[in-house]
């Protein structure tokens, strides 16, 4: 995929003349409050990014093709220094019915502290440790435009693994994972064909979305391999089917948001789900500013939580809208594990316009954990704060 990205950058050139370009870049620096578990890890790091987009339309508009690239330089972990076709697909619209085909980024989802239905994608998980950025995934599908609903059918021919921190990265367990060595349930391992349904309609004030997936699991497990003189962990790719439902409502100022599933993988068959609300206050004290707060219960129904970030957490938070003509920001919150008084965790979420090229962000996560058991165990030392300075053109 690295090796790809130039060459695939270039071809839109090479064949149509009226392509819009878009884009931005961006410069990060990470402080970590305290030193890592282990010693070779610093605690600031540097690392610089280009995400170039391209697009174009033809055949009077029914037809398009756009592109997303991505590409990081890390400072310290050679993981992190990667690239990526985020998006690169064509699409052909009709009256009521869509076709696209090639790479592509799907979201699906309501809630604000966790995506439970959210299963196209793969996780670039060695980007941000809240999960949010994904890989490009190659699909093809269908989607039909009805007065009853929209509904889209998706074909997925080729599973992309997961990333994980290098040796001399943070947020990463105590042995490596050895992603070049990955376990898949599937006897076609990552050419299983997986498949997806989704559908989705607006009801009033109510939007609610079904779905169904059934392919190889985003969320690997992980195997110890002892064999070798450096032991490691091997990921490991199960066989899933998951049933979902996500739900919002905007009922006045407030804003009900509701994501469930149920999952078959391996032996287990459960149940998880987010749900919660975001109430508006509109011009706070007579100011231009305006204050939502934010209410978010997680569950999820497995016994063995050694993999599960949130099984019985309660997540607050607060996004404060200053209305300026630079869009200030600013979403803050704690995740309370309410099984464990001693395991929390917490982020600060800031960002505004300099002028019409240049913004700044700041993301800043906090983690405090006892309990072994948890999954936040291995980063209770991974505190930072992130500075970015972002360039739009």
């Amino acid at each position: 995929m690295k090796r790809l990205l130039p060459v695939i950058a270039l071809l839109p050139t090479c064949v149509f003349a009226d392509i819009e370009y878009t884009g931005n870049a961006a410069v990060e620096q990470r402080y970590f409050f305290q030193d890592a578990l282990y010693s070779q890890h610093e605690r600031a790091n540097l690392s610089v990014y280009f995400a170039p987009q391209a697009y174009t339309s033809f055949n009077d508009g029914n037809d398009s093709i756009v592109f997303k690239g991505f590409y990081r330089v890390d400072q310290q972990d050679e993981e992190r220094t990667h690239g990526d076709i985020r998006e690169f697909k064509w699409t052909h619209s009709g009256d009521e019915w869509e076709v696209q085909a090639g790479i592509g980024k799907v979201f699906w989802g309501q809630a604000e502290s966790l995506h439970l239905v959210d299963i196209i994608n793969q996780t670039d998980a060695i980007e941000a440790i809240d999960g949010e950025d994904k890989l490009g995934q190659p699909m093809a599908t269908f989607s039909l435009f009805k007065d009853w609903g929209n509904t889209t059918v998706f074909v997925l021919p080729y599973f992309r693994e997961r990333t994980f921190s290098g040796e001399d990265g943070r947020f990463r367990a105590a042995l490596p994972v050895d992603t070049d060595n990955p376990i898949f349930e599937s006897p076609d391992e990552e050419k299983n064909l997986d498949w997806a349904l989704r559908w989705q309609h607006t009801l009033g004030d109510w939007e609610v979305g079904l779905s169904y997936f059934d392919g190889t699991s985003r969320e690997p497990d992980f195997v110890l391999n002892n064999e070798t003189s450096e032991p490691s962990l091997r990921p490991f790719y199960p066989q899933l089917q998951q049933a979902g439902i996500d739900v919002l409502a905007l009922l006045g100022d407030w804003i009900v948001k509701f994501e469930g599933i149920q999952r078959k993988v391996l032996d287990q068959d459960y149940t998880a789900f987010v749900g919660g609300f975001e109430y508006s206050f509109i011009g706070l004290f007579d100011s231009v500013y305006d204050i939502n707060w934010l209410m978010e219960y997680q569950y999820d129904g497995r016994e063995d939580i050694t993999n599960v970030i949130s099984q019985n957490d309660l997540m607050l938070g607060t996004r404060l809208v200053f209305n300026d003509i630079d869009g200030t920001q600013i979403l803050a919150g704690v995740v309370q594990d309410l099984d464990y008084s001693n395991v929390r965790s917490g982020f600060i979420e800031a960002s505004s316009r300099i002028n019409d090229h240049w913004k700044w962000r700041v993301d800043a996560w906090m983690f405090s954990s006892d309990e072994p058991a948890e999954p936040s165990f291995m980063l209770r030392r991974d505190d930072y704060v992130q500075l970015s300075l972002e360039y739009y053109f």
